[in-house]
């Protein structure tokens, strides 16, 4: 690929994200005030992310016992409201134990 061709797909590139986070500021002037349409924008980014995330943390794992595991336990944990650190620290747990305890039986 020539350098050329790299840098006009940068700026496309760059030139469509921008488009993607200014058109909304450009077309929707006044605050959005409907009380469903704003609920569904206030879940978006935590629905896209679980949708990225969840089917990692699944296969991220050498099984998917162990993945499962620290899933319910992350789950537990900041359902418990725990800090993201903890509730990290708890599934990483969760995935070394369950690891350990497959091959012990295994």
């Amino acid at each position: 690929m020539s350098n050329d061709r790299f840098f006009l797909y940068i700026l496309v590139m760059a030139g469509v994200t921008y488009l993607i986070r200014a058109l909304p500021l450009v077309l929707f002037r006044k605050e959005i005030t409907h009380p469903f349409l704003k609920s569904f924008l206030y879940y978006v980014p935590y629905a896209s992310l679980a949708a990225m995330t969840f089917p990692a943390i699944l296969t991220a794992t050498s099984s998917w016992i162990s993945g499962a595991a620290a899933l319910i336990i992350a789950l537990c944990v900041a359902y418990k409201e725990k800090s993201l650190l903890t509730v990290a620290i708890c599934a990483c747990a969760a995935v070394f134990l369950t690891e350990a305890l497959l091959r012990f039986a295994g």
